[in-house]
């Protein structure tokens, strides 16, 4: 059993990462969630964190984040999620209850008083996980390693060299990065391999409670994705609690990764391939990823909160 924390800015992949997880109570205890203005405002990002988790009944303690990056304003994006940062289904409500309004503070007391290490999710910009390693660094001990869905050595969406979670927050990405933790990296160079179909999609349709949520999710986001080029749609954060459930399902290389804060390529993230160097490997960067592994990971997580 793995315990984790999942600090997300929801967001339809952010959705299905969630719902992917708590399906698997048997091998993943999901600690907490925390939340991070990201995709939209801190405000939008935690109601949309609250429909999720009351939708499927859940008793995850949920915890807000920060609001802003660490040293720039927030850029959301209501191109790609729309204004609530997760449109498409309606929600009736947001009882779900907020247990801490410092997220920072509740995980570092949560991963504190857990027998084992912890698992860190980052599936936003990295402002919370980055600013609890630096301000309160006796907790990195307790760190088994962090999952982030972020970056890409290839290519970036928000701009051609940076993707954006890490462009809205690079330095707190740096900081993560070279914090001697071991992070696990699903940029885009292996996100976008890992897309569900059109035809997929529809399968979902009428199909379980749960089920045409995730159909209503993806809907909206295939439609969305045309915008950018995309036919089928890649599941981004999934990836990151993918690779914790079944890392088989991925190859990758461990590259010295860093990121570049100023400038026109603010928000890169590189690595050094140089075959002769003297920079201590931080990341495994994972590059492929069996698409059929990880389309039925979700389905079964699906049909899995359908009987429930």
């Amino acid at each position: 059993m793995k315990n984790i924390i999942i600090d997300c800015d929801p967001g339809h992949d952010d959705a299905l990462a969630i719902l992917t997880a708590i399906a698997n109570s048997n091998k993943l205890n999901i600690l907490g969630i925390t939340t991070i203005g990201g995709n939209q405002t801190l405000e939008k990002v935690t109601t949309n964190a609250k429909n999720i988790l009351e939708f499927v009944n859940s008793t995850i303690p949920l915890a807000m984040g920060q609001s802003e990056p660490l040293t720039k304003d927030l850029c959301v994006a209501p191109e790609a999620h729309g204004e609530s940062g997760m449109d498409g289904p309606y929600f009736n409500g947001e009882k779900y209850p907020i247990t801490s309004n410092n997220a920072i503070l509740f995980m570092y007391e949560t991963i504190m008083k857990c027998n084992d290490k912890v698992i860190l999710v980052g599936l936003g910009p990295l402002t919370n996980i980055a600013l609890l390693i630096k301000v309160i660094p006796d907790v990195r001990s307790k760190i088994e390693y962090i999952s982030i869905m972020g970056g890409g050595l290839d290519r970036g969406n928000k701009t051609p060299l940076a993707e954006f979670n890490i462009y809205v927050d690079p330095e707190a990405a740096q900081i993560v990065f070279n914090s001697g933790i071991p992070v696990v990296m699903s940029g885009l160079d292996v996100t976008e391999q890992a897309e569900i179909t059109i035809e997929e999609i529809n399968s979902l349709k009428n199909k379980g409670r749960v089920s045409h949520l995730a159909y209503e999710l993806l809907h909206f986001y295939n439609k969305s994705g045309r915008q950018f080029g995309f036919i089928n749609s890649p599941i981004h954060d999934l990836c990151a609690v993918a690779y914790i459930l079944n890392p088989k399902m991925f190859s990758g290389t461990s590259y010295y990764v860093d990121v570049v804060t100023e400038g026109k390529a603010r928000g890169l993230t590189f690595a050094d391939k140089r075959l002769v160097s003297n920079q201590a490997k931080n990341i495994l960067v994972l590059e492929k990823v069996n698409r059929e592994m990880f389309i039925s990971e979700l389905i079964n997580a699906l049909e899995v909160l359908d009987k429930i």
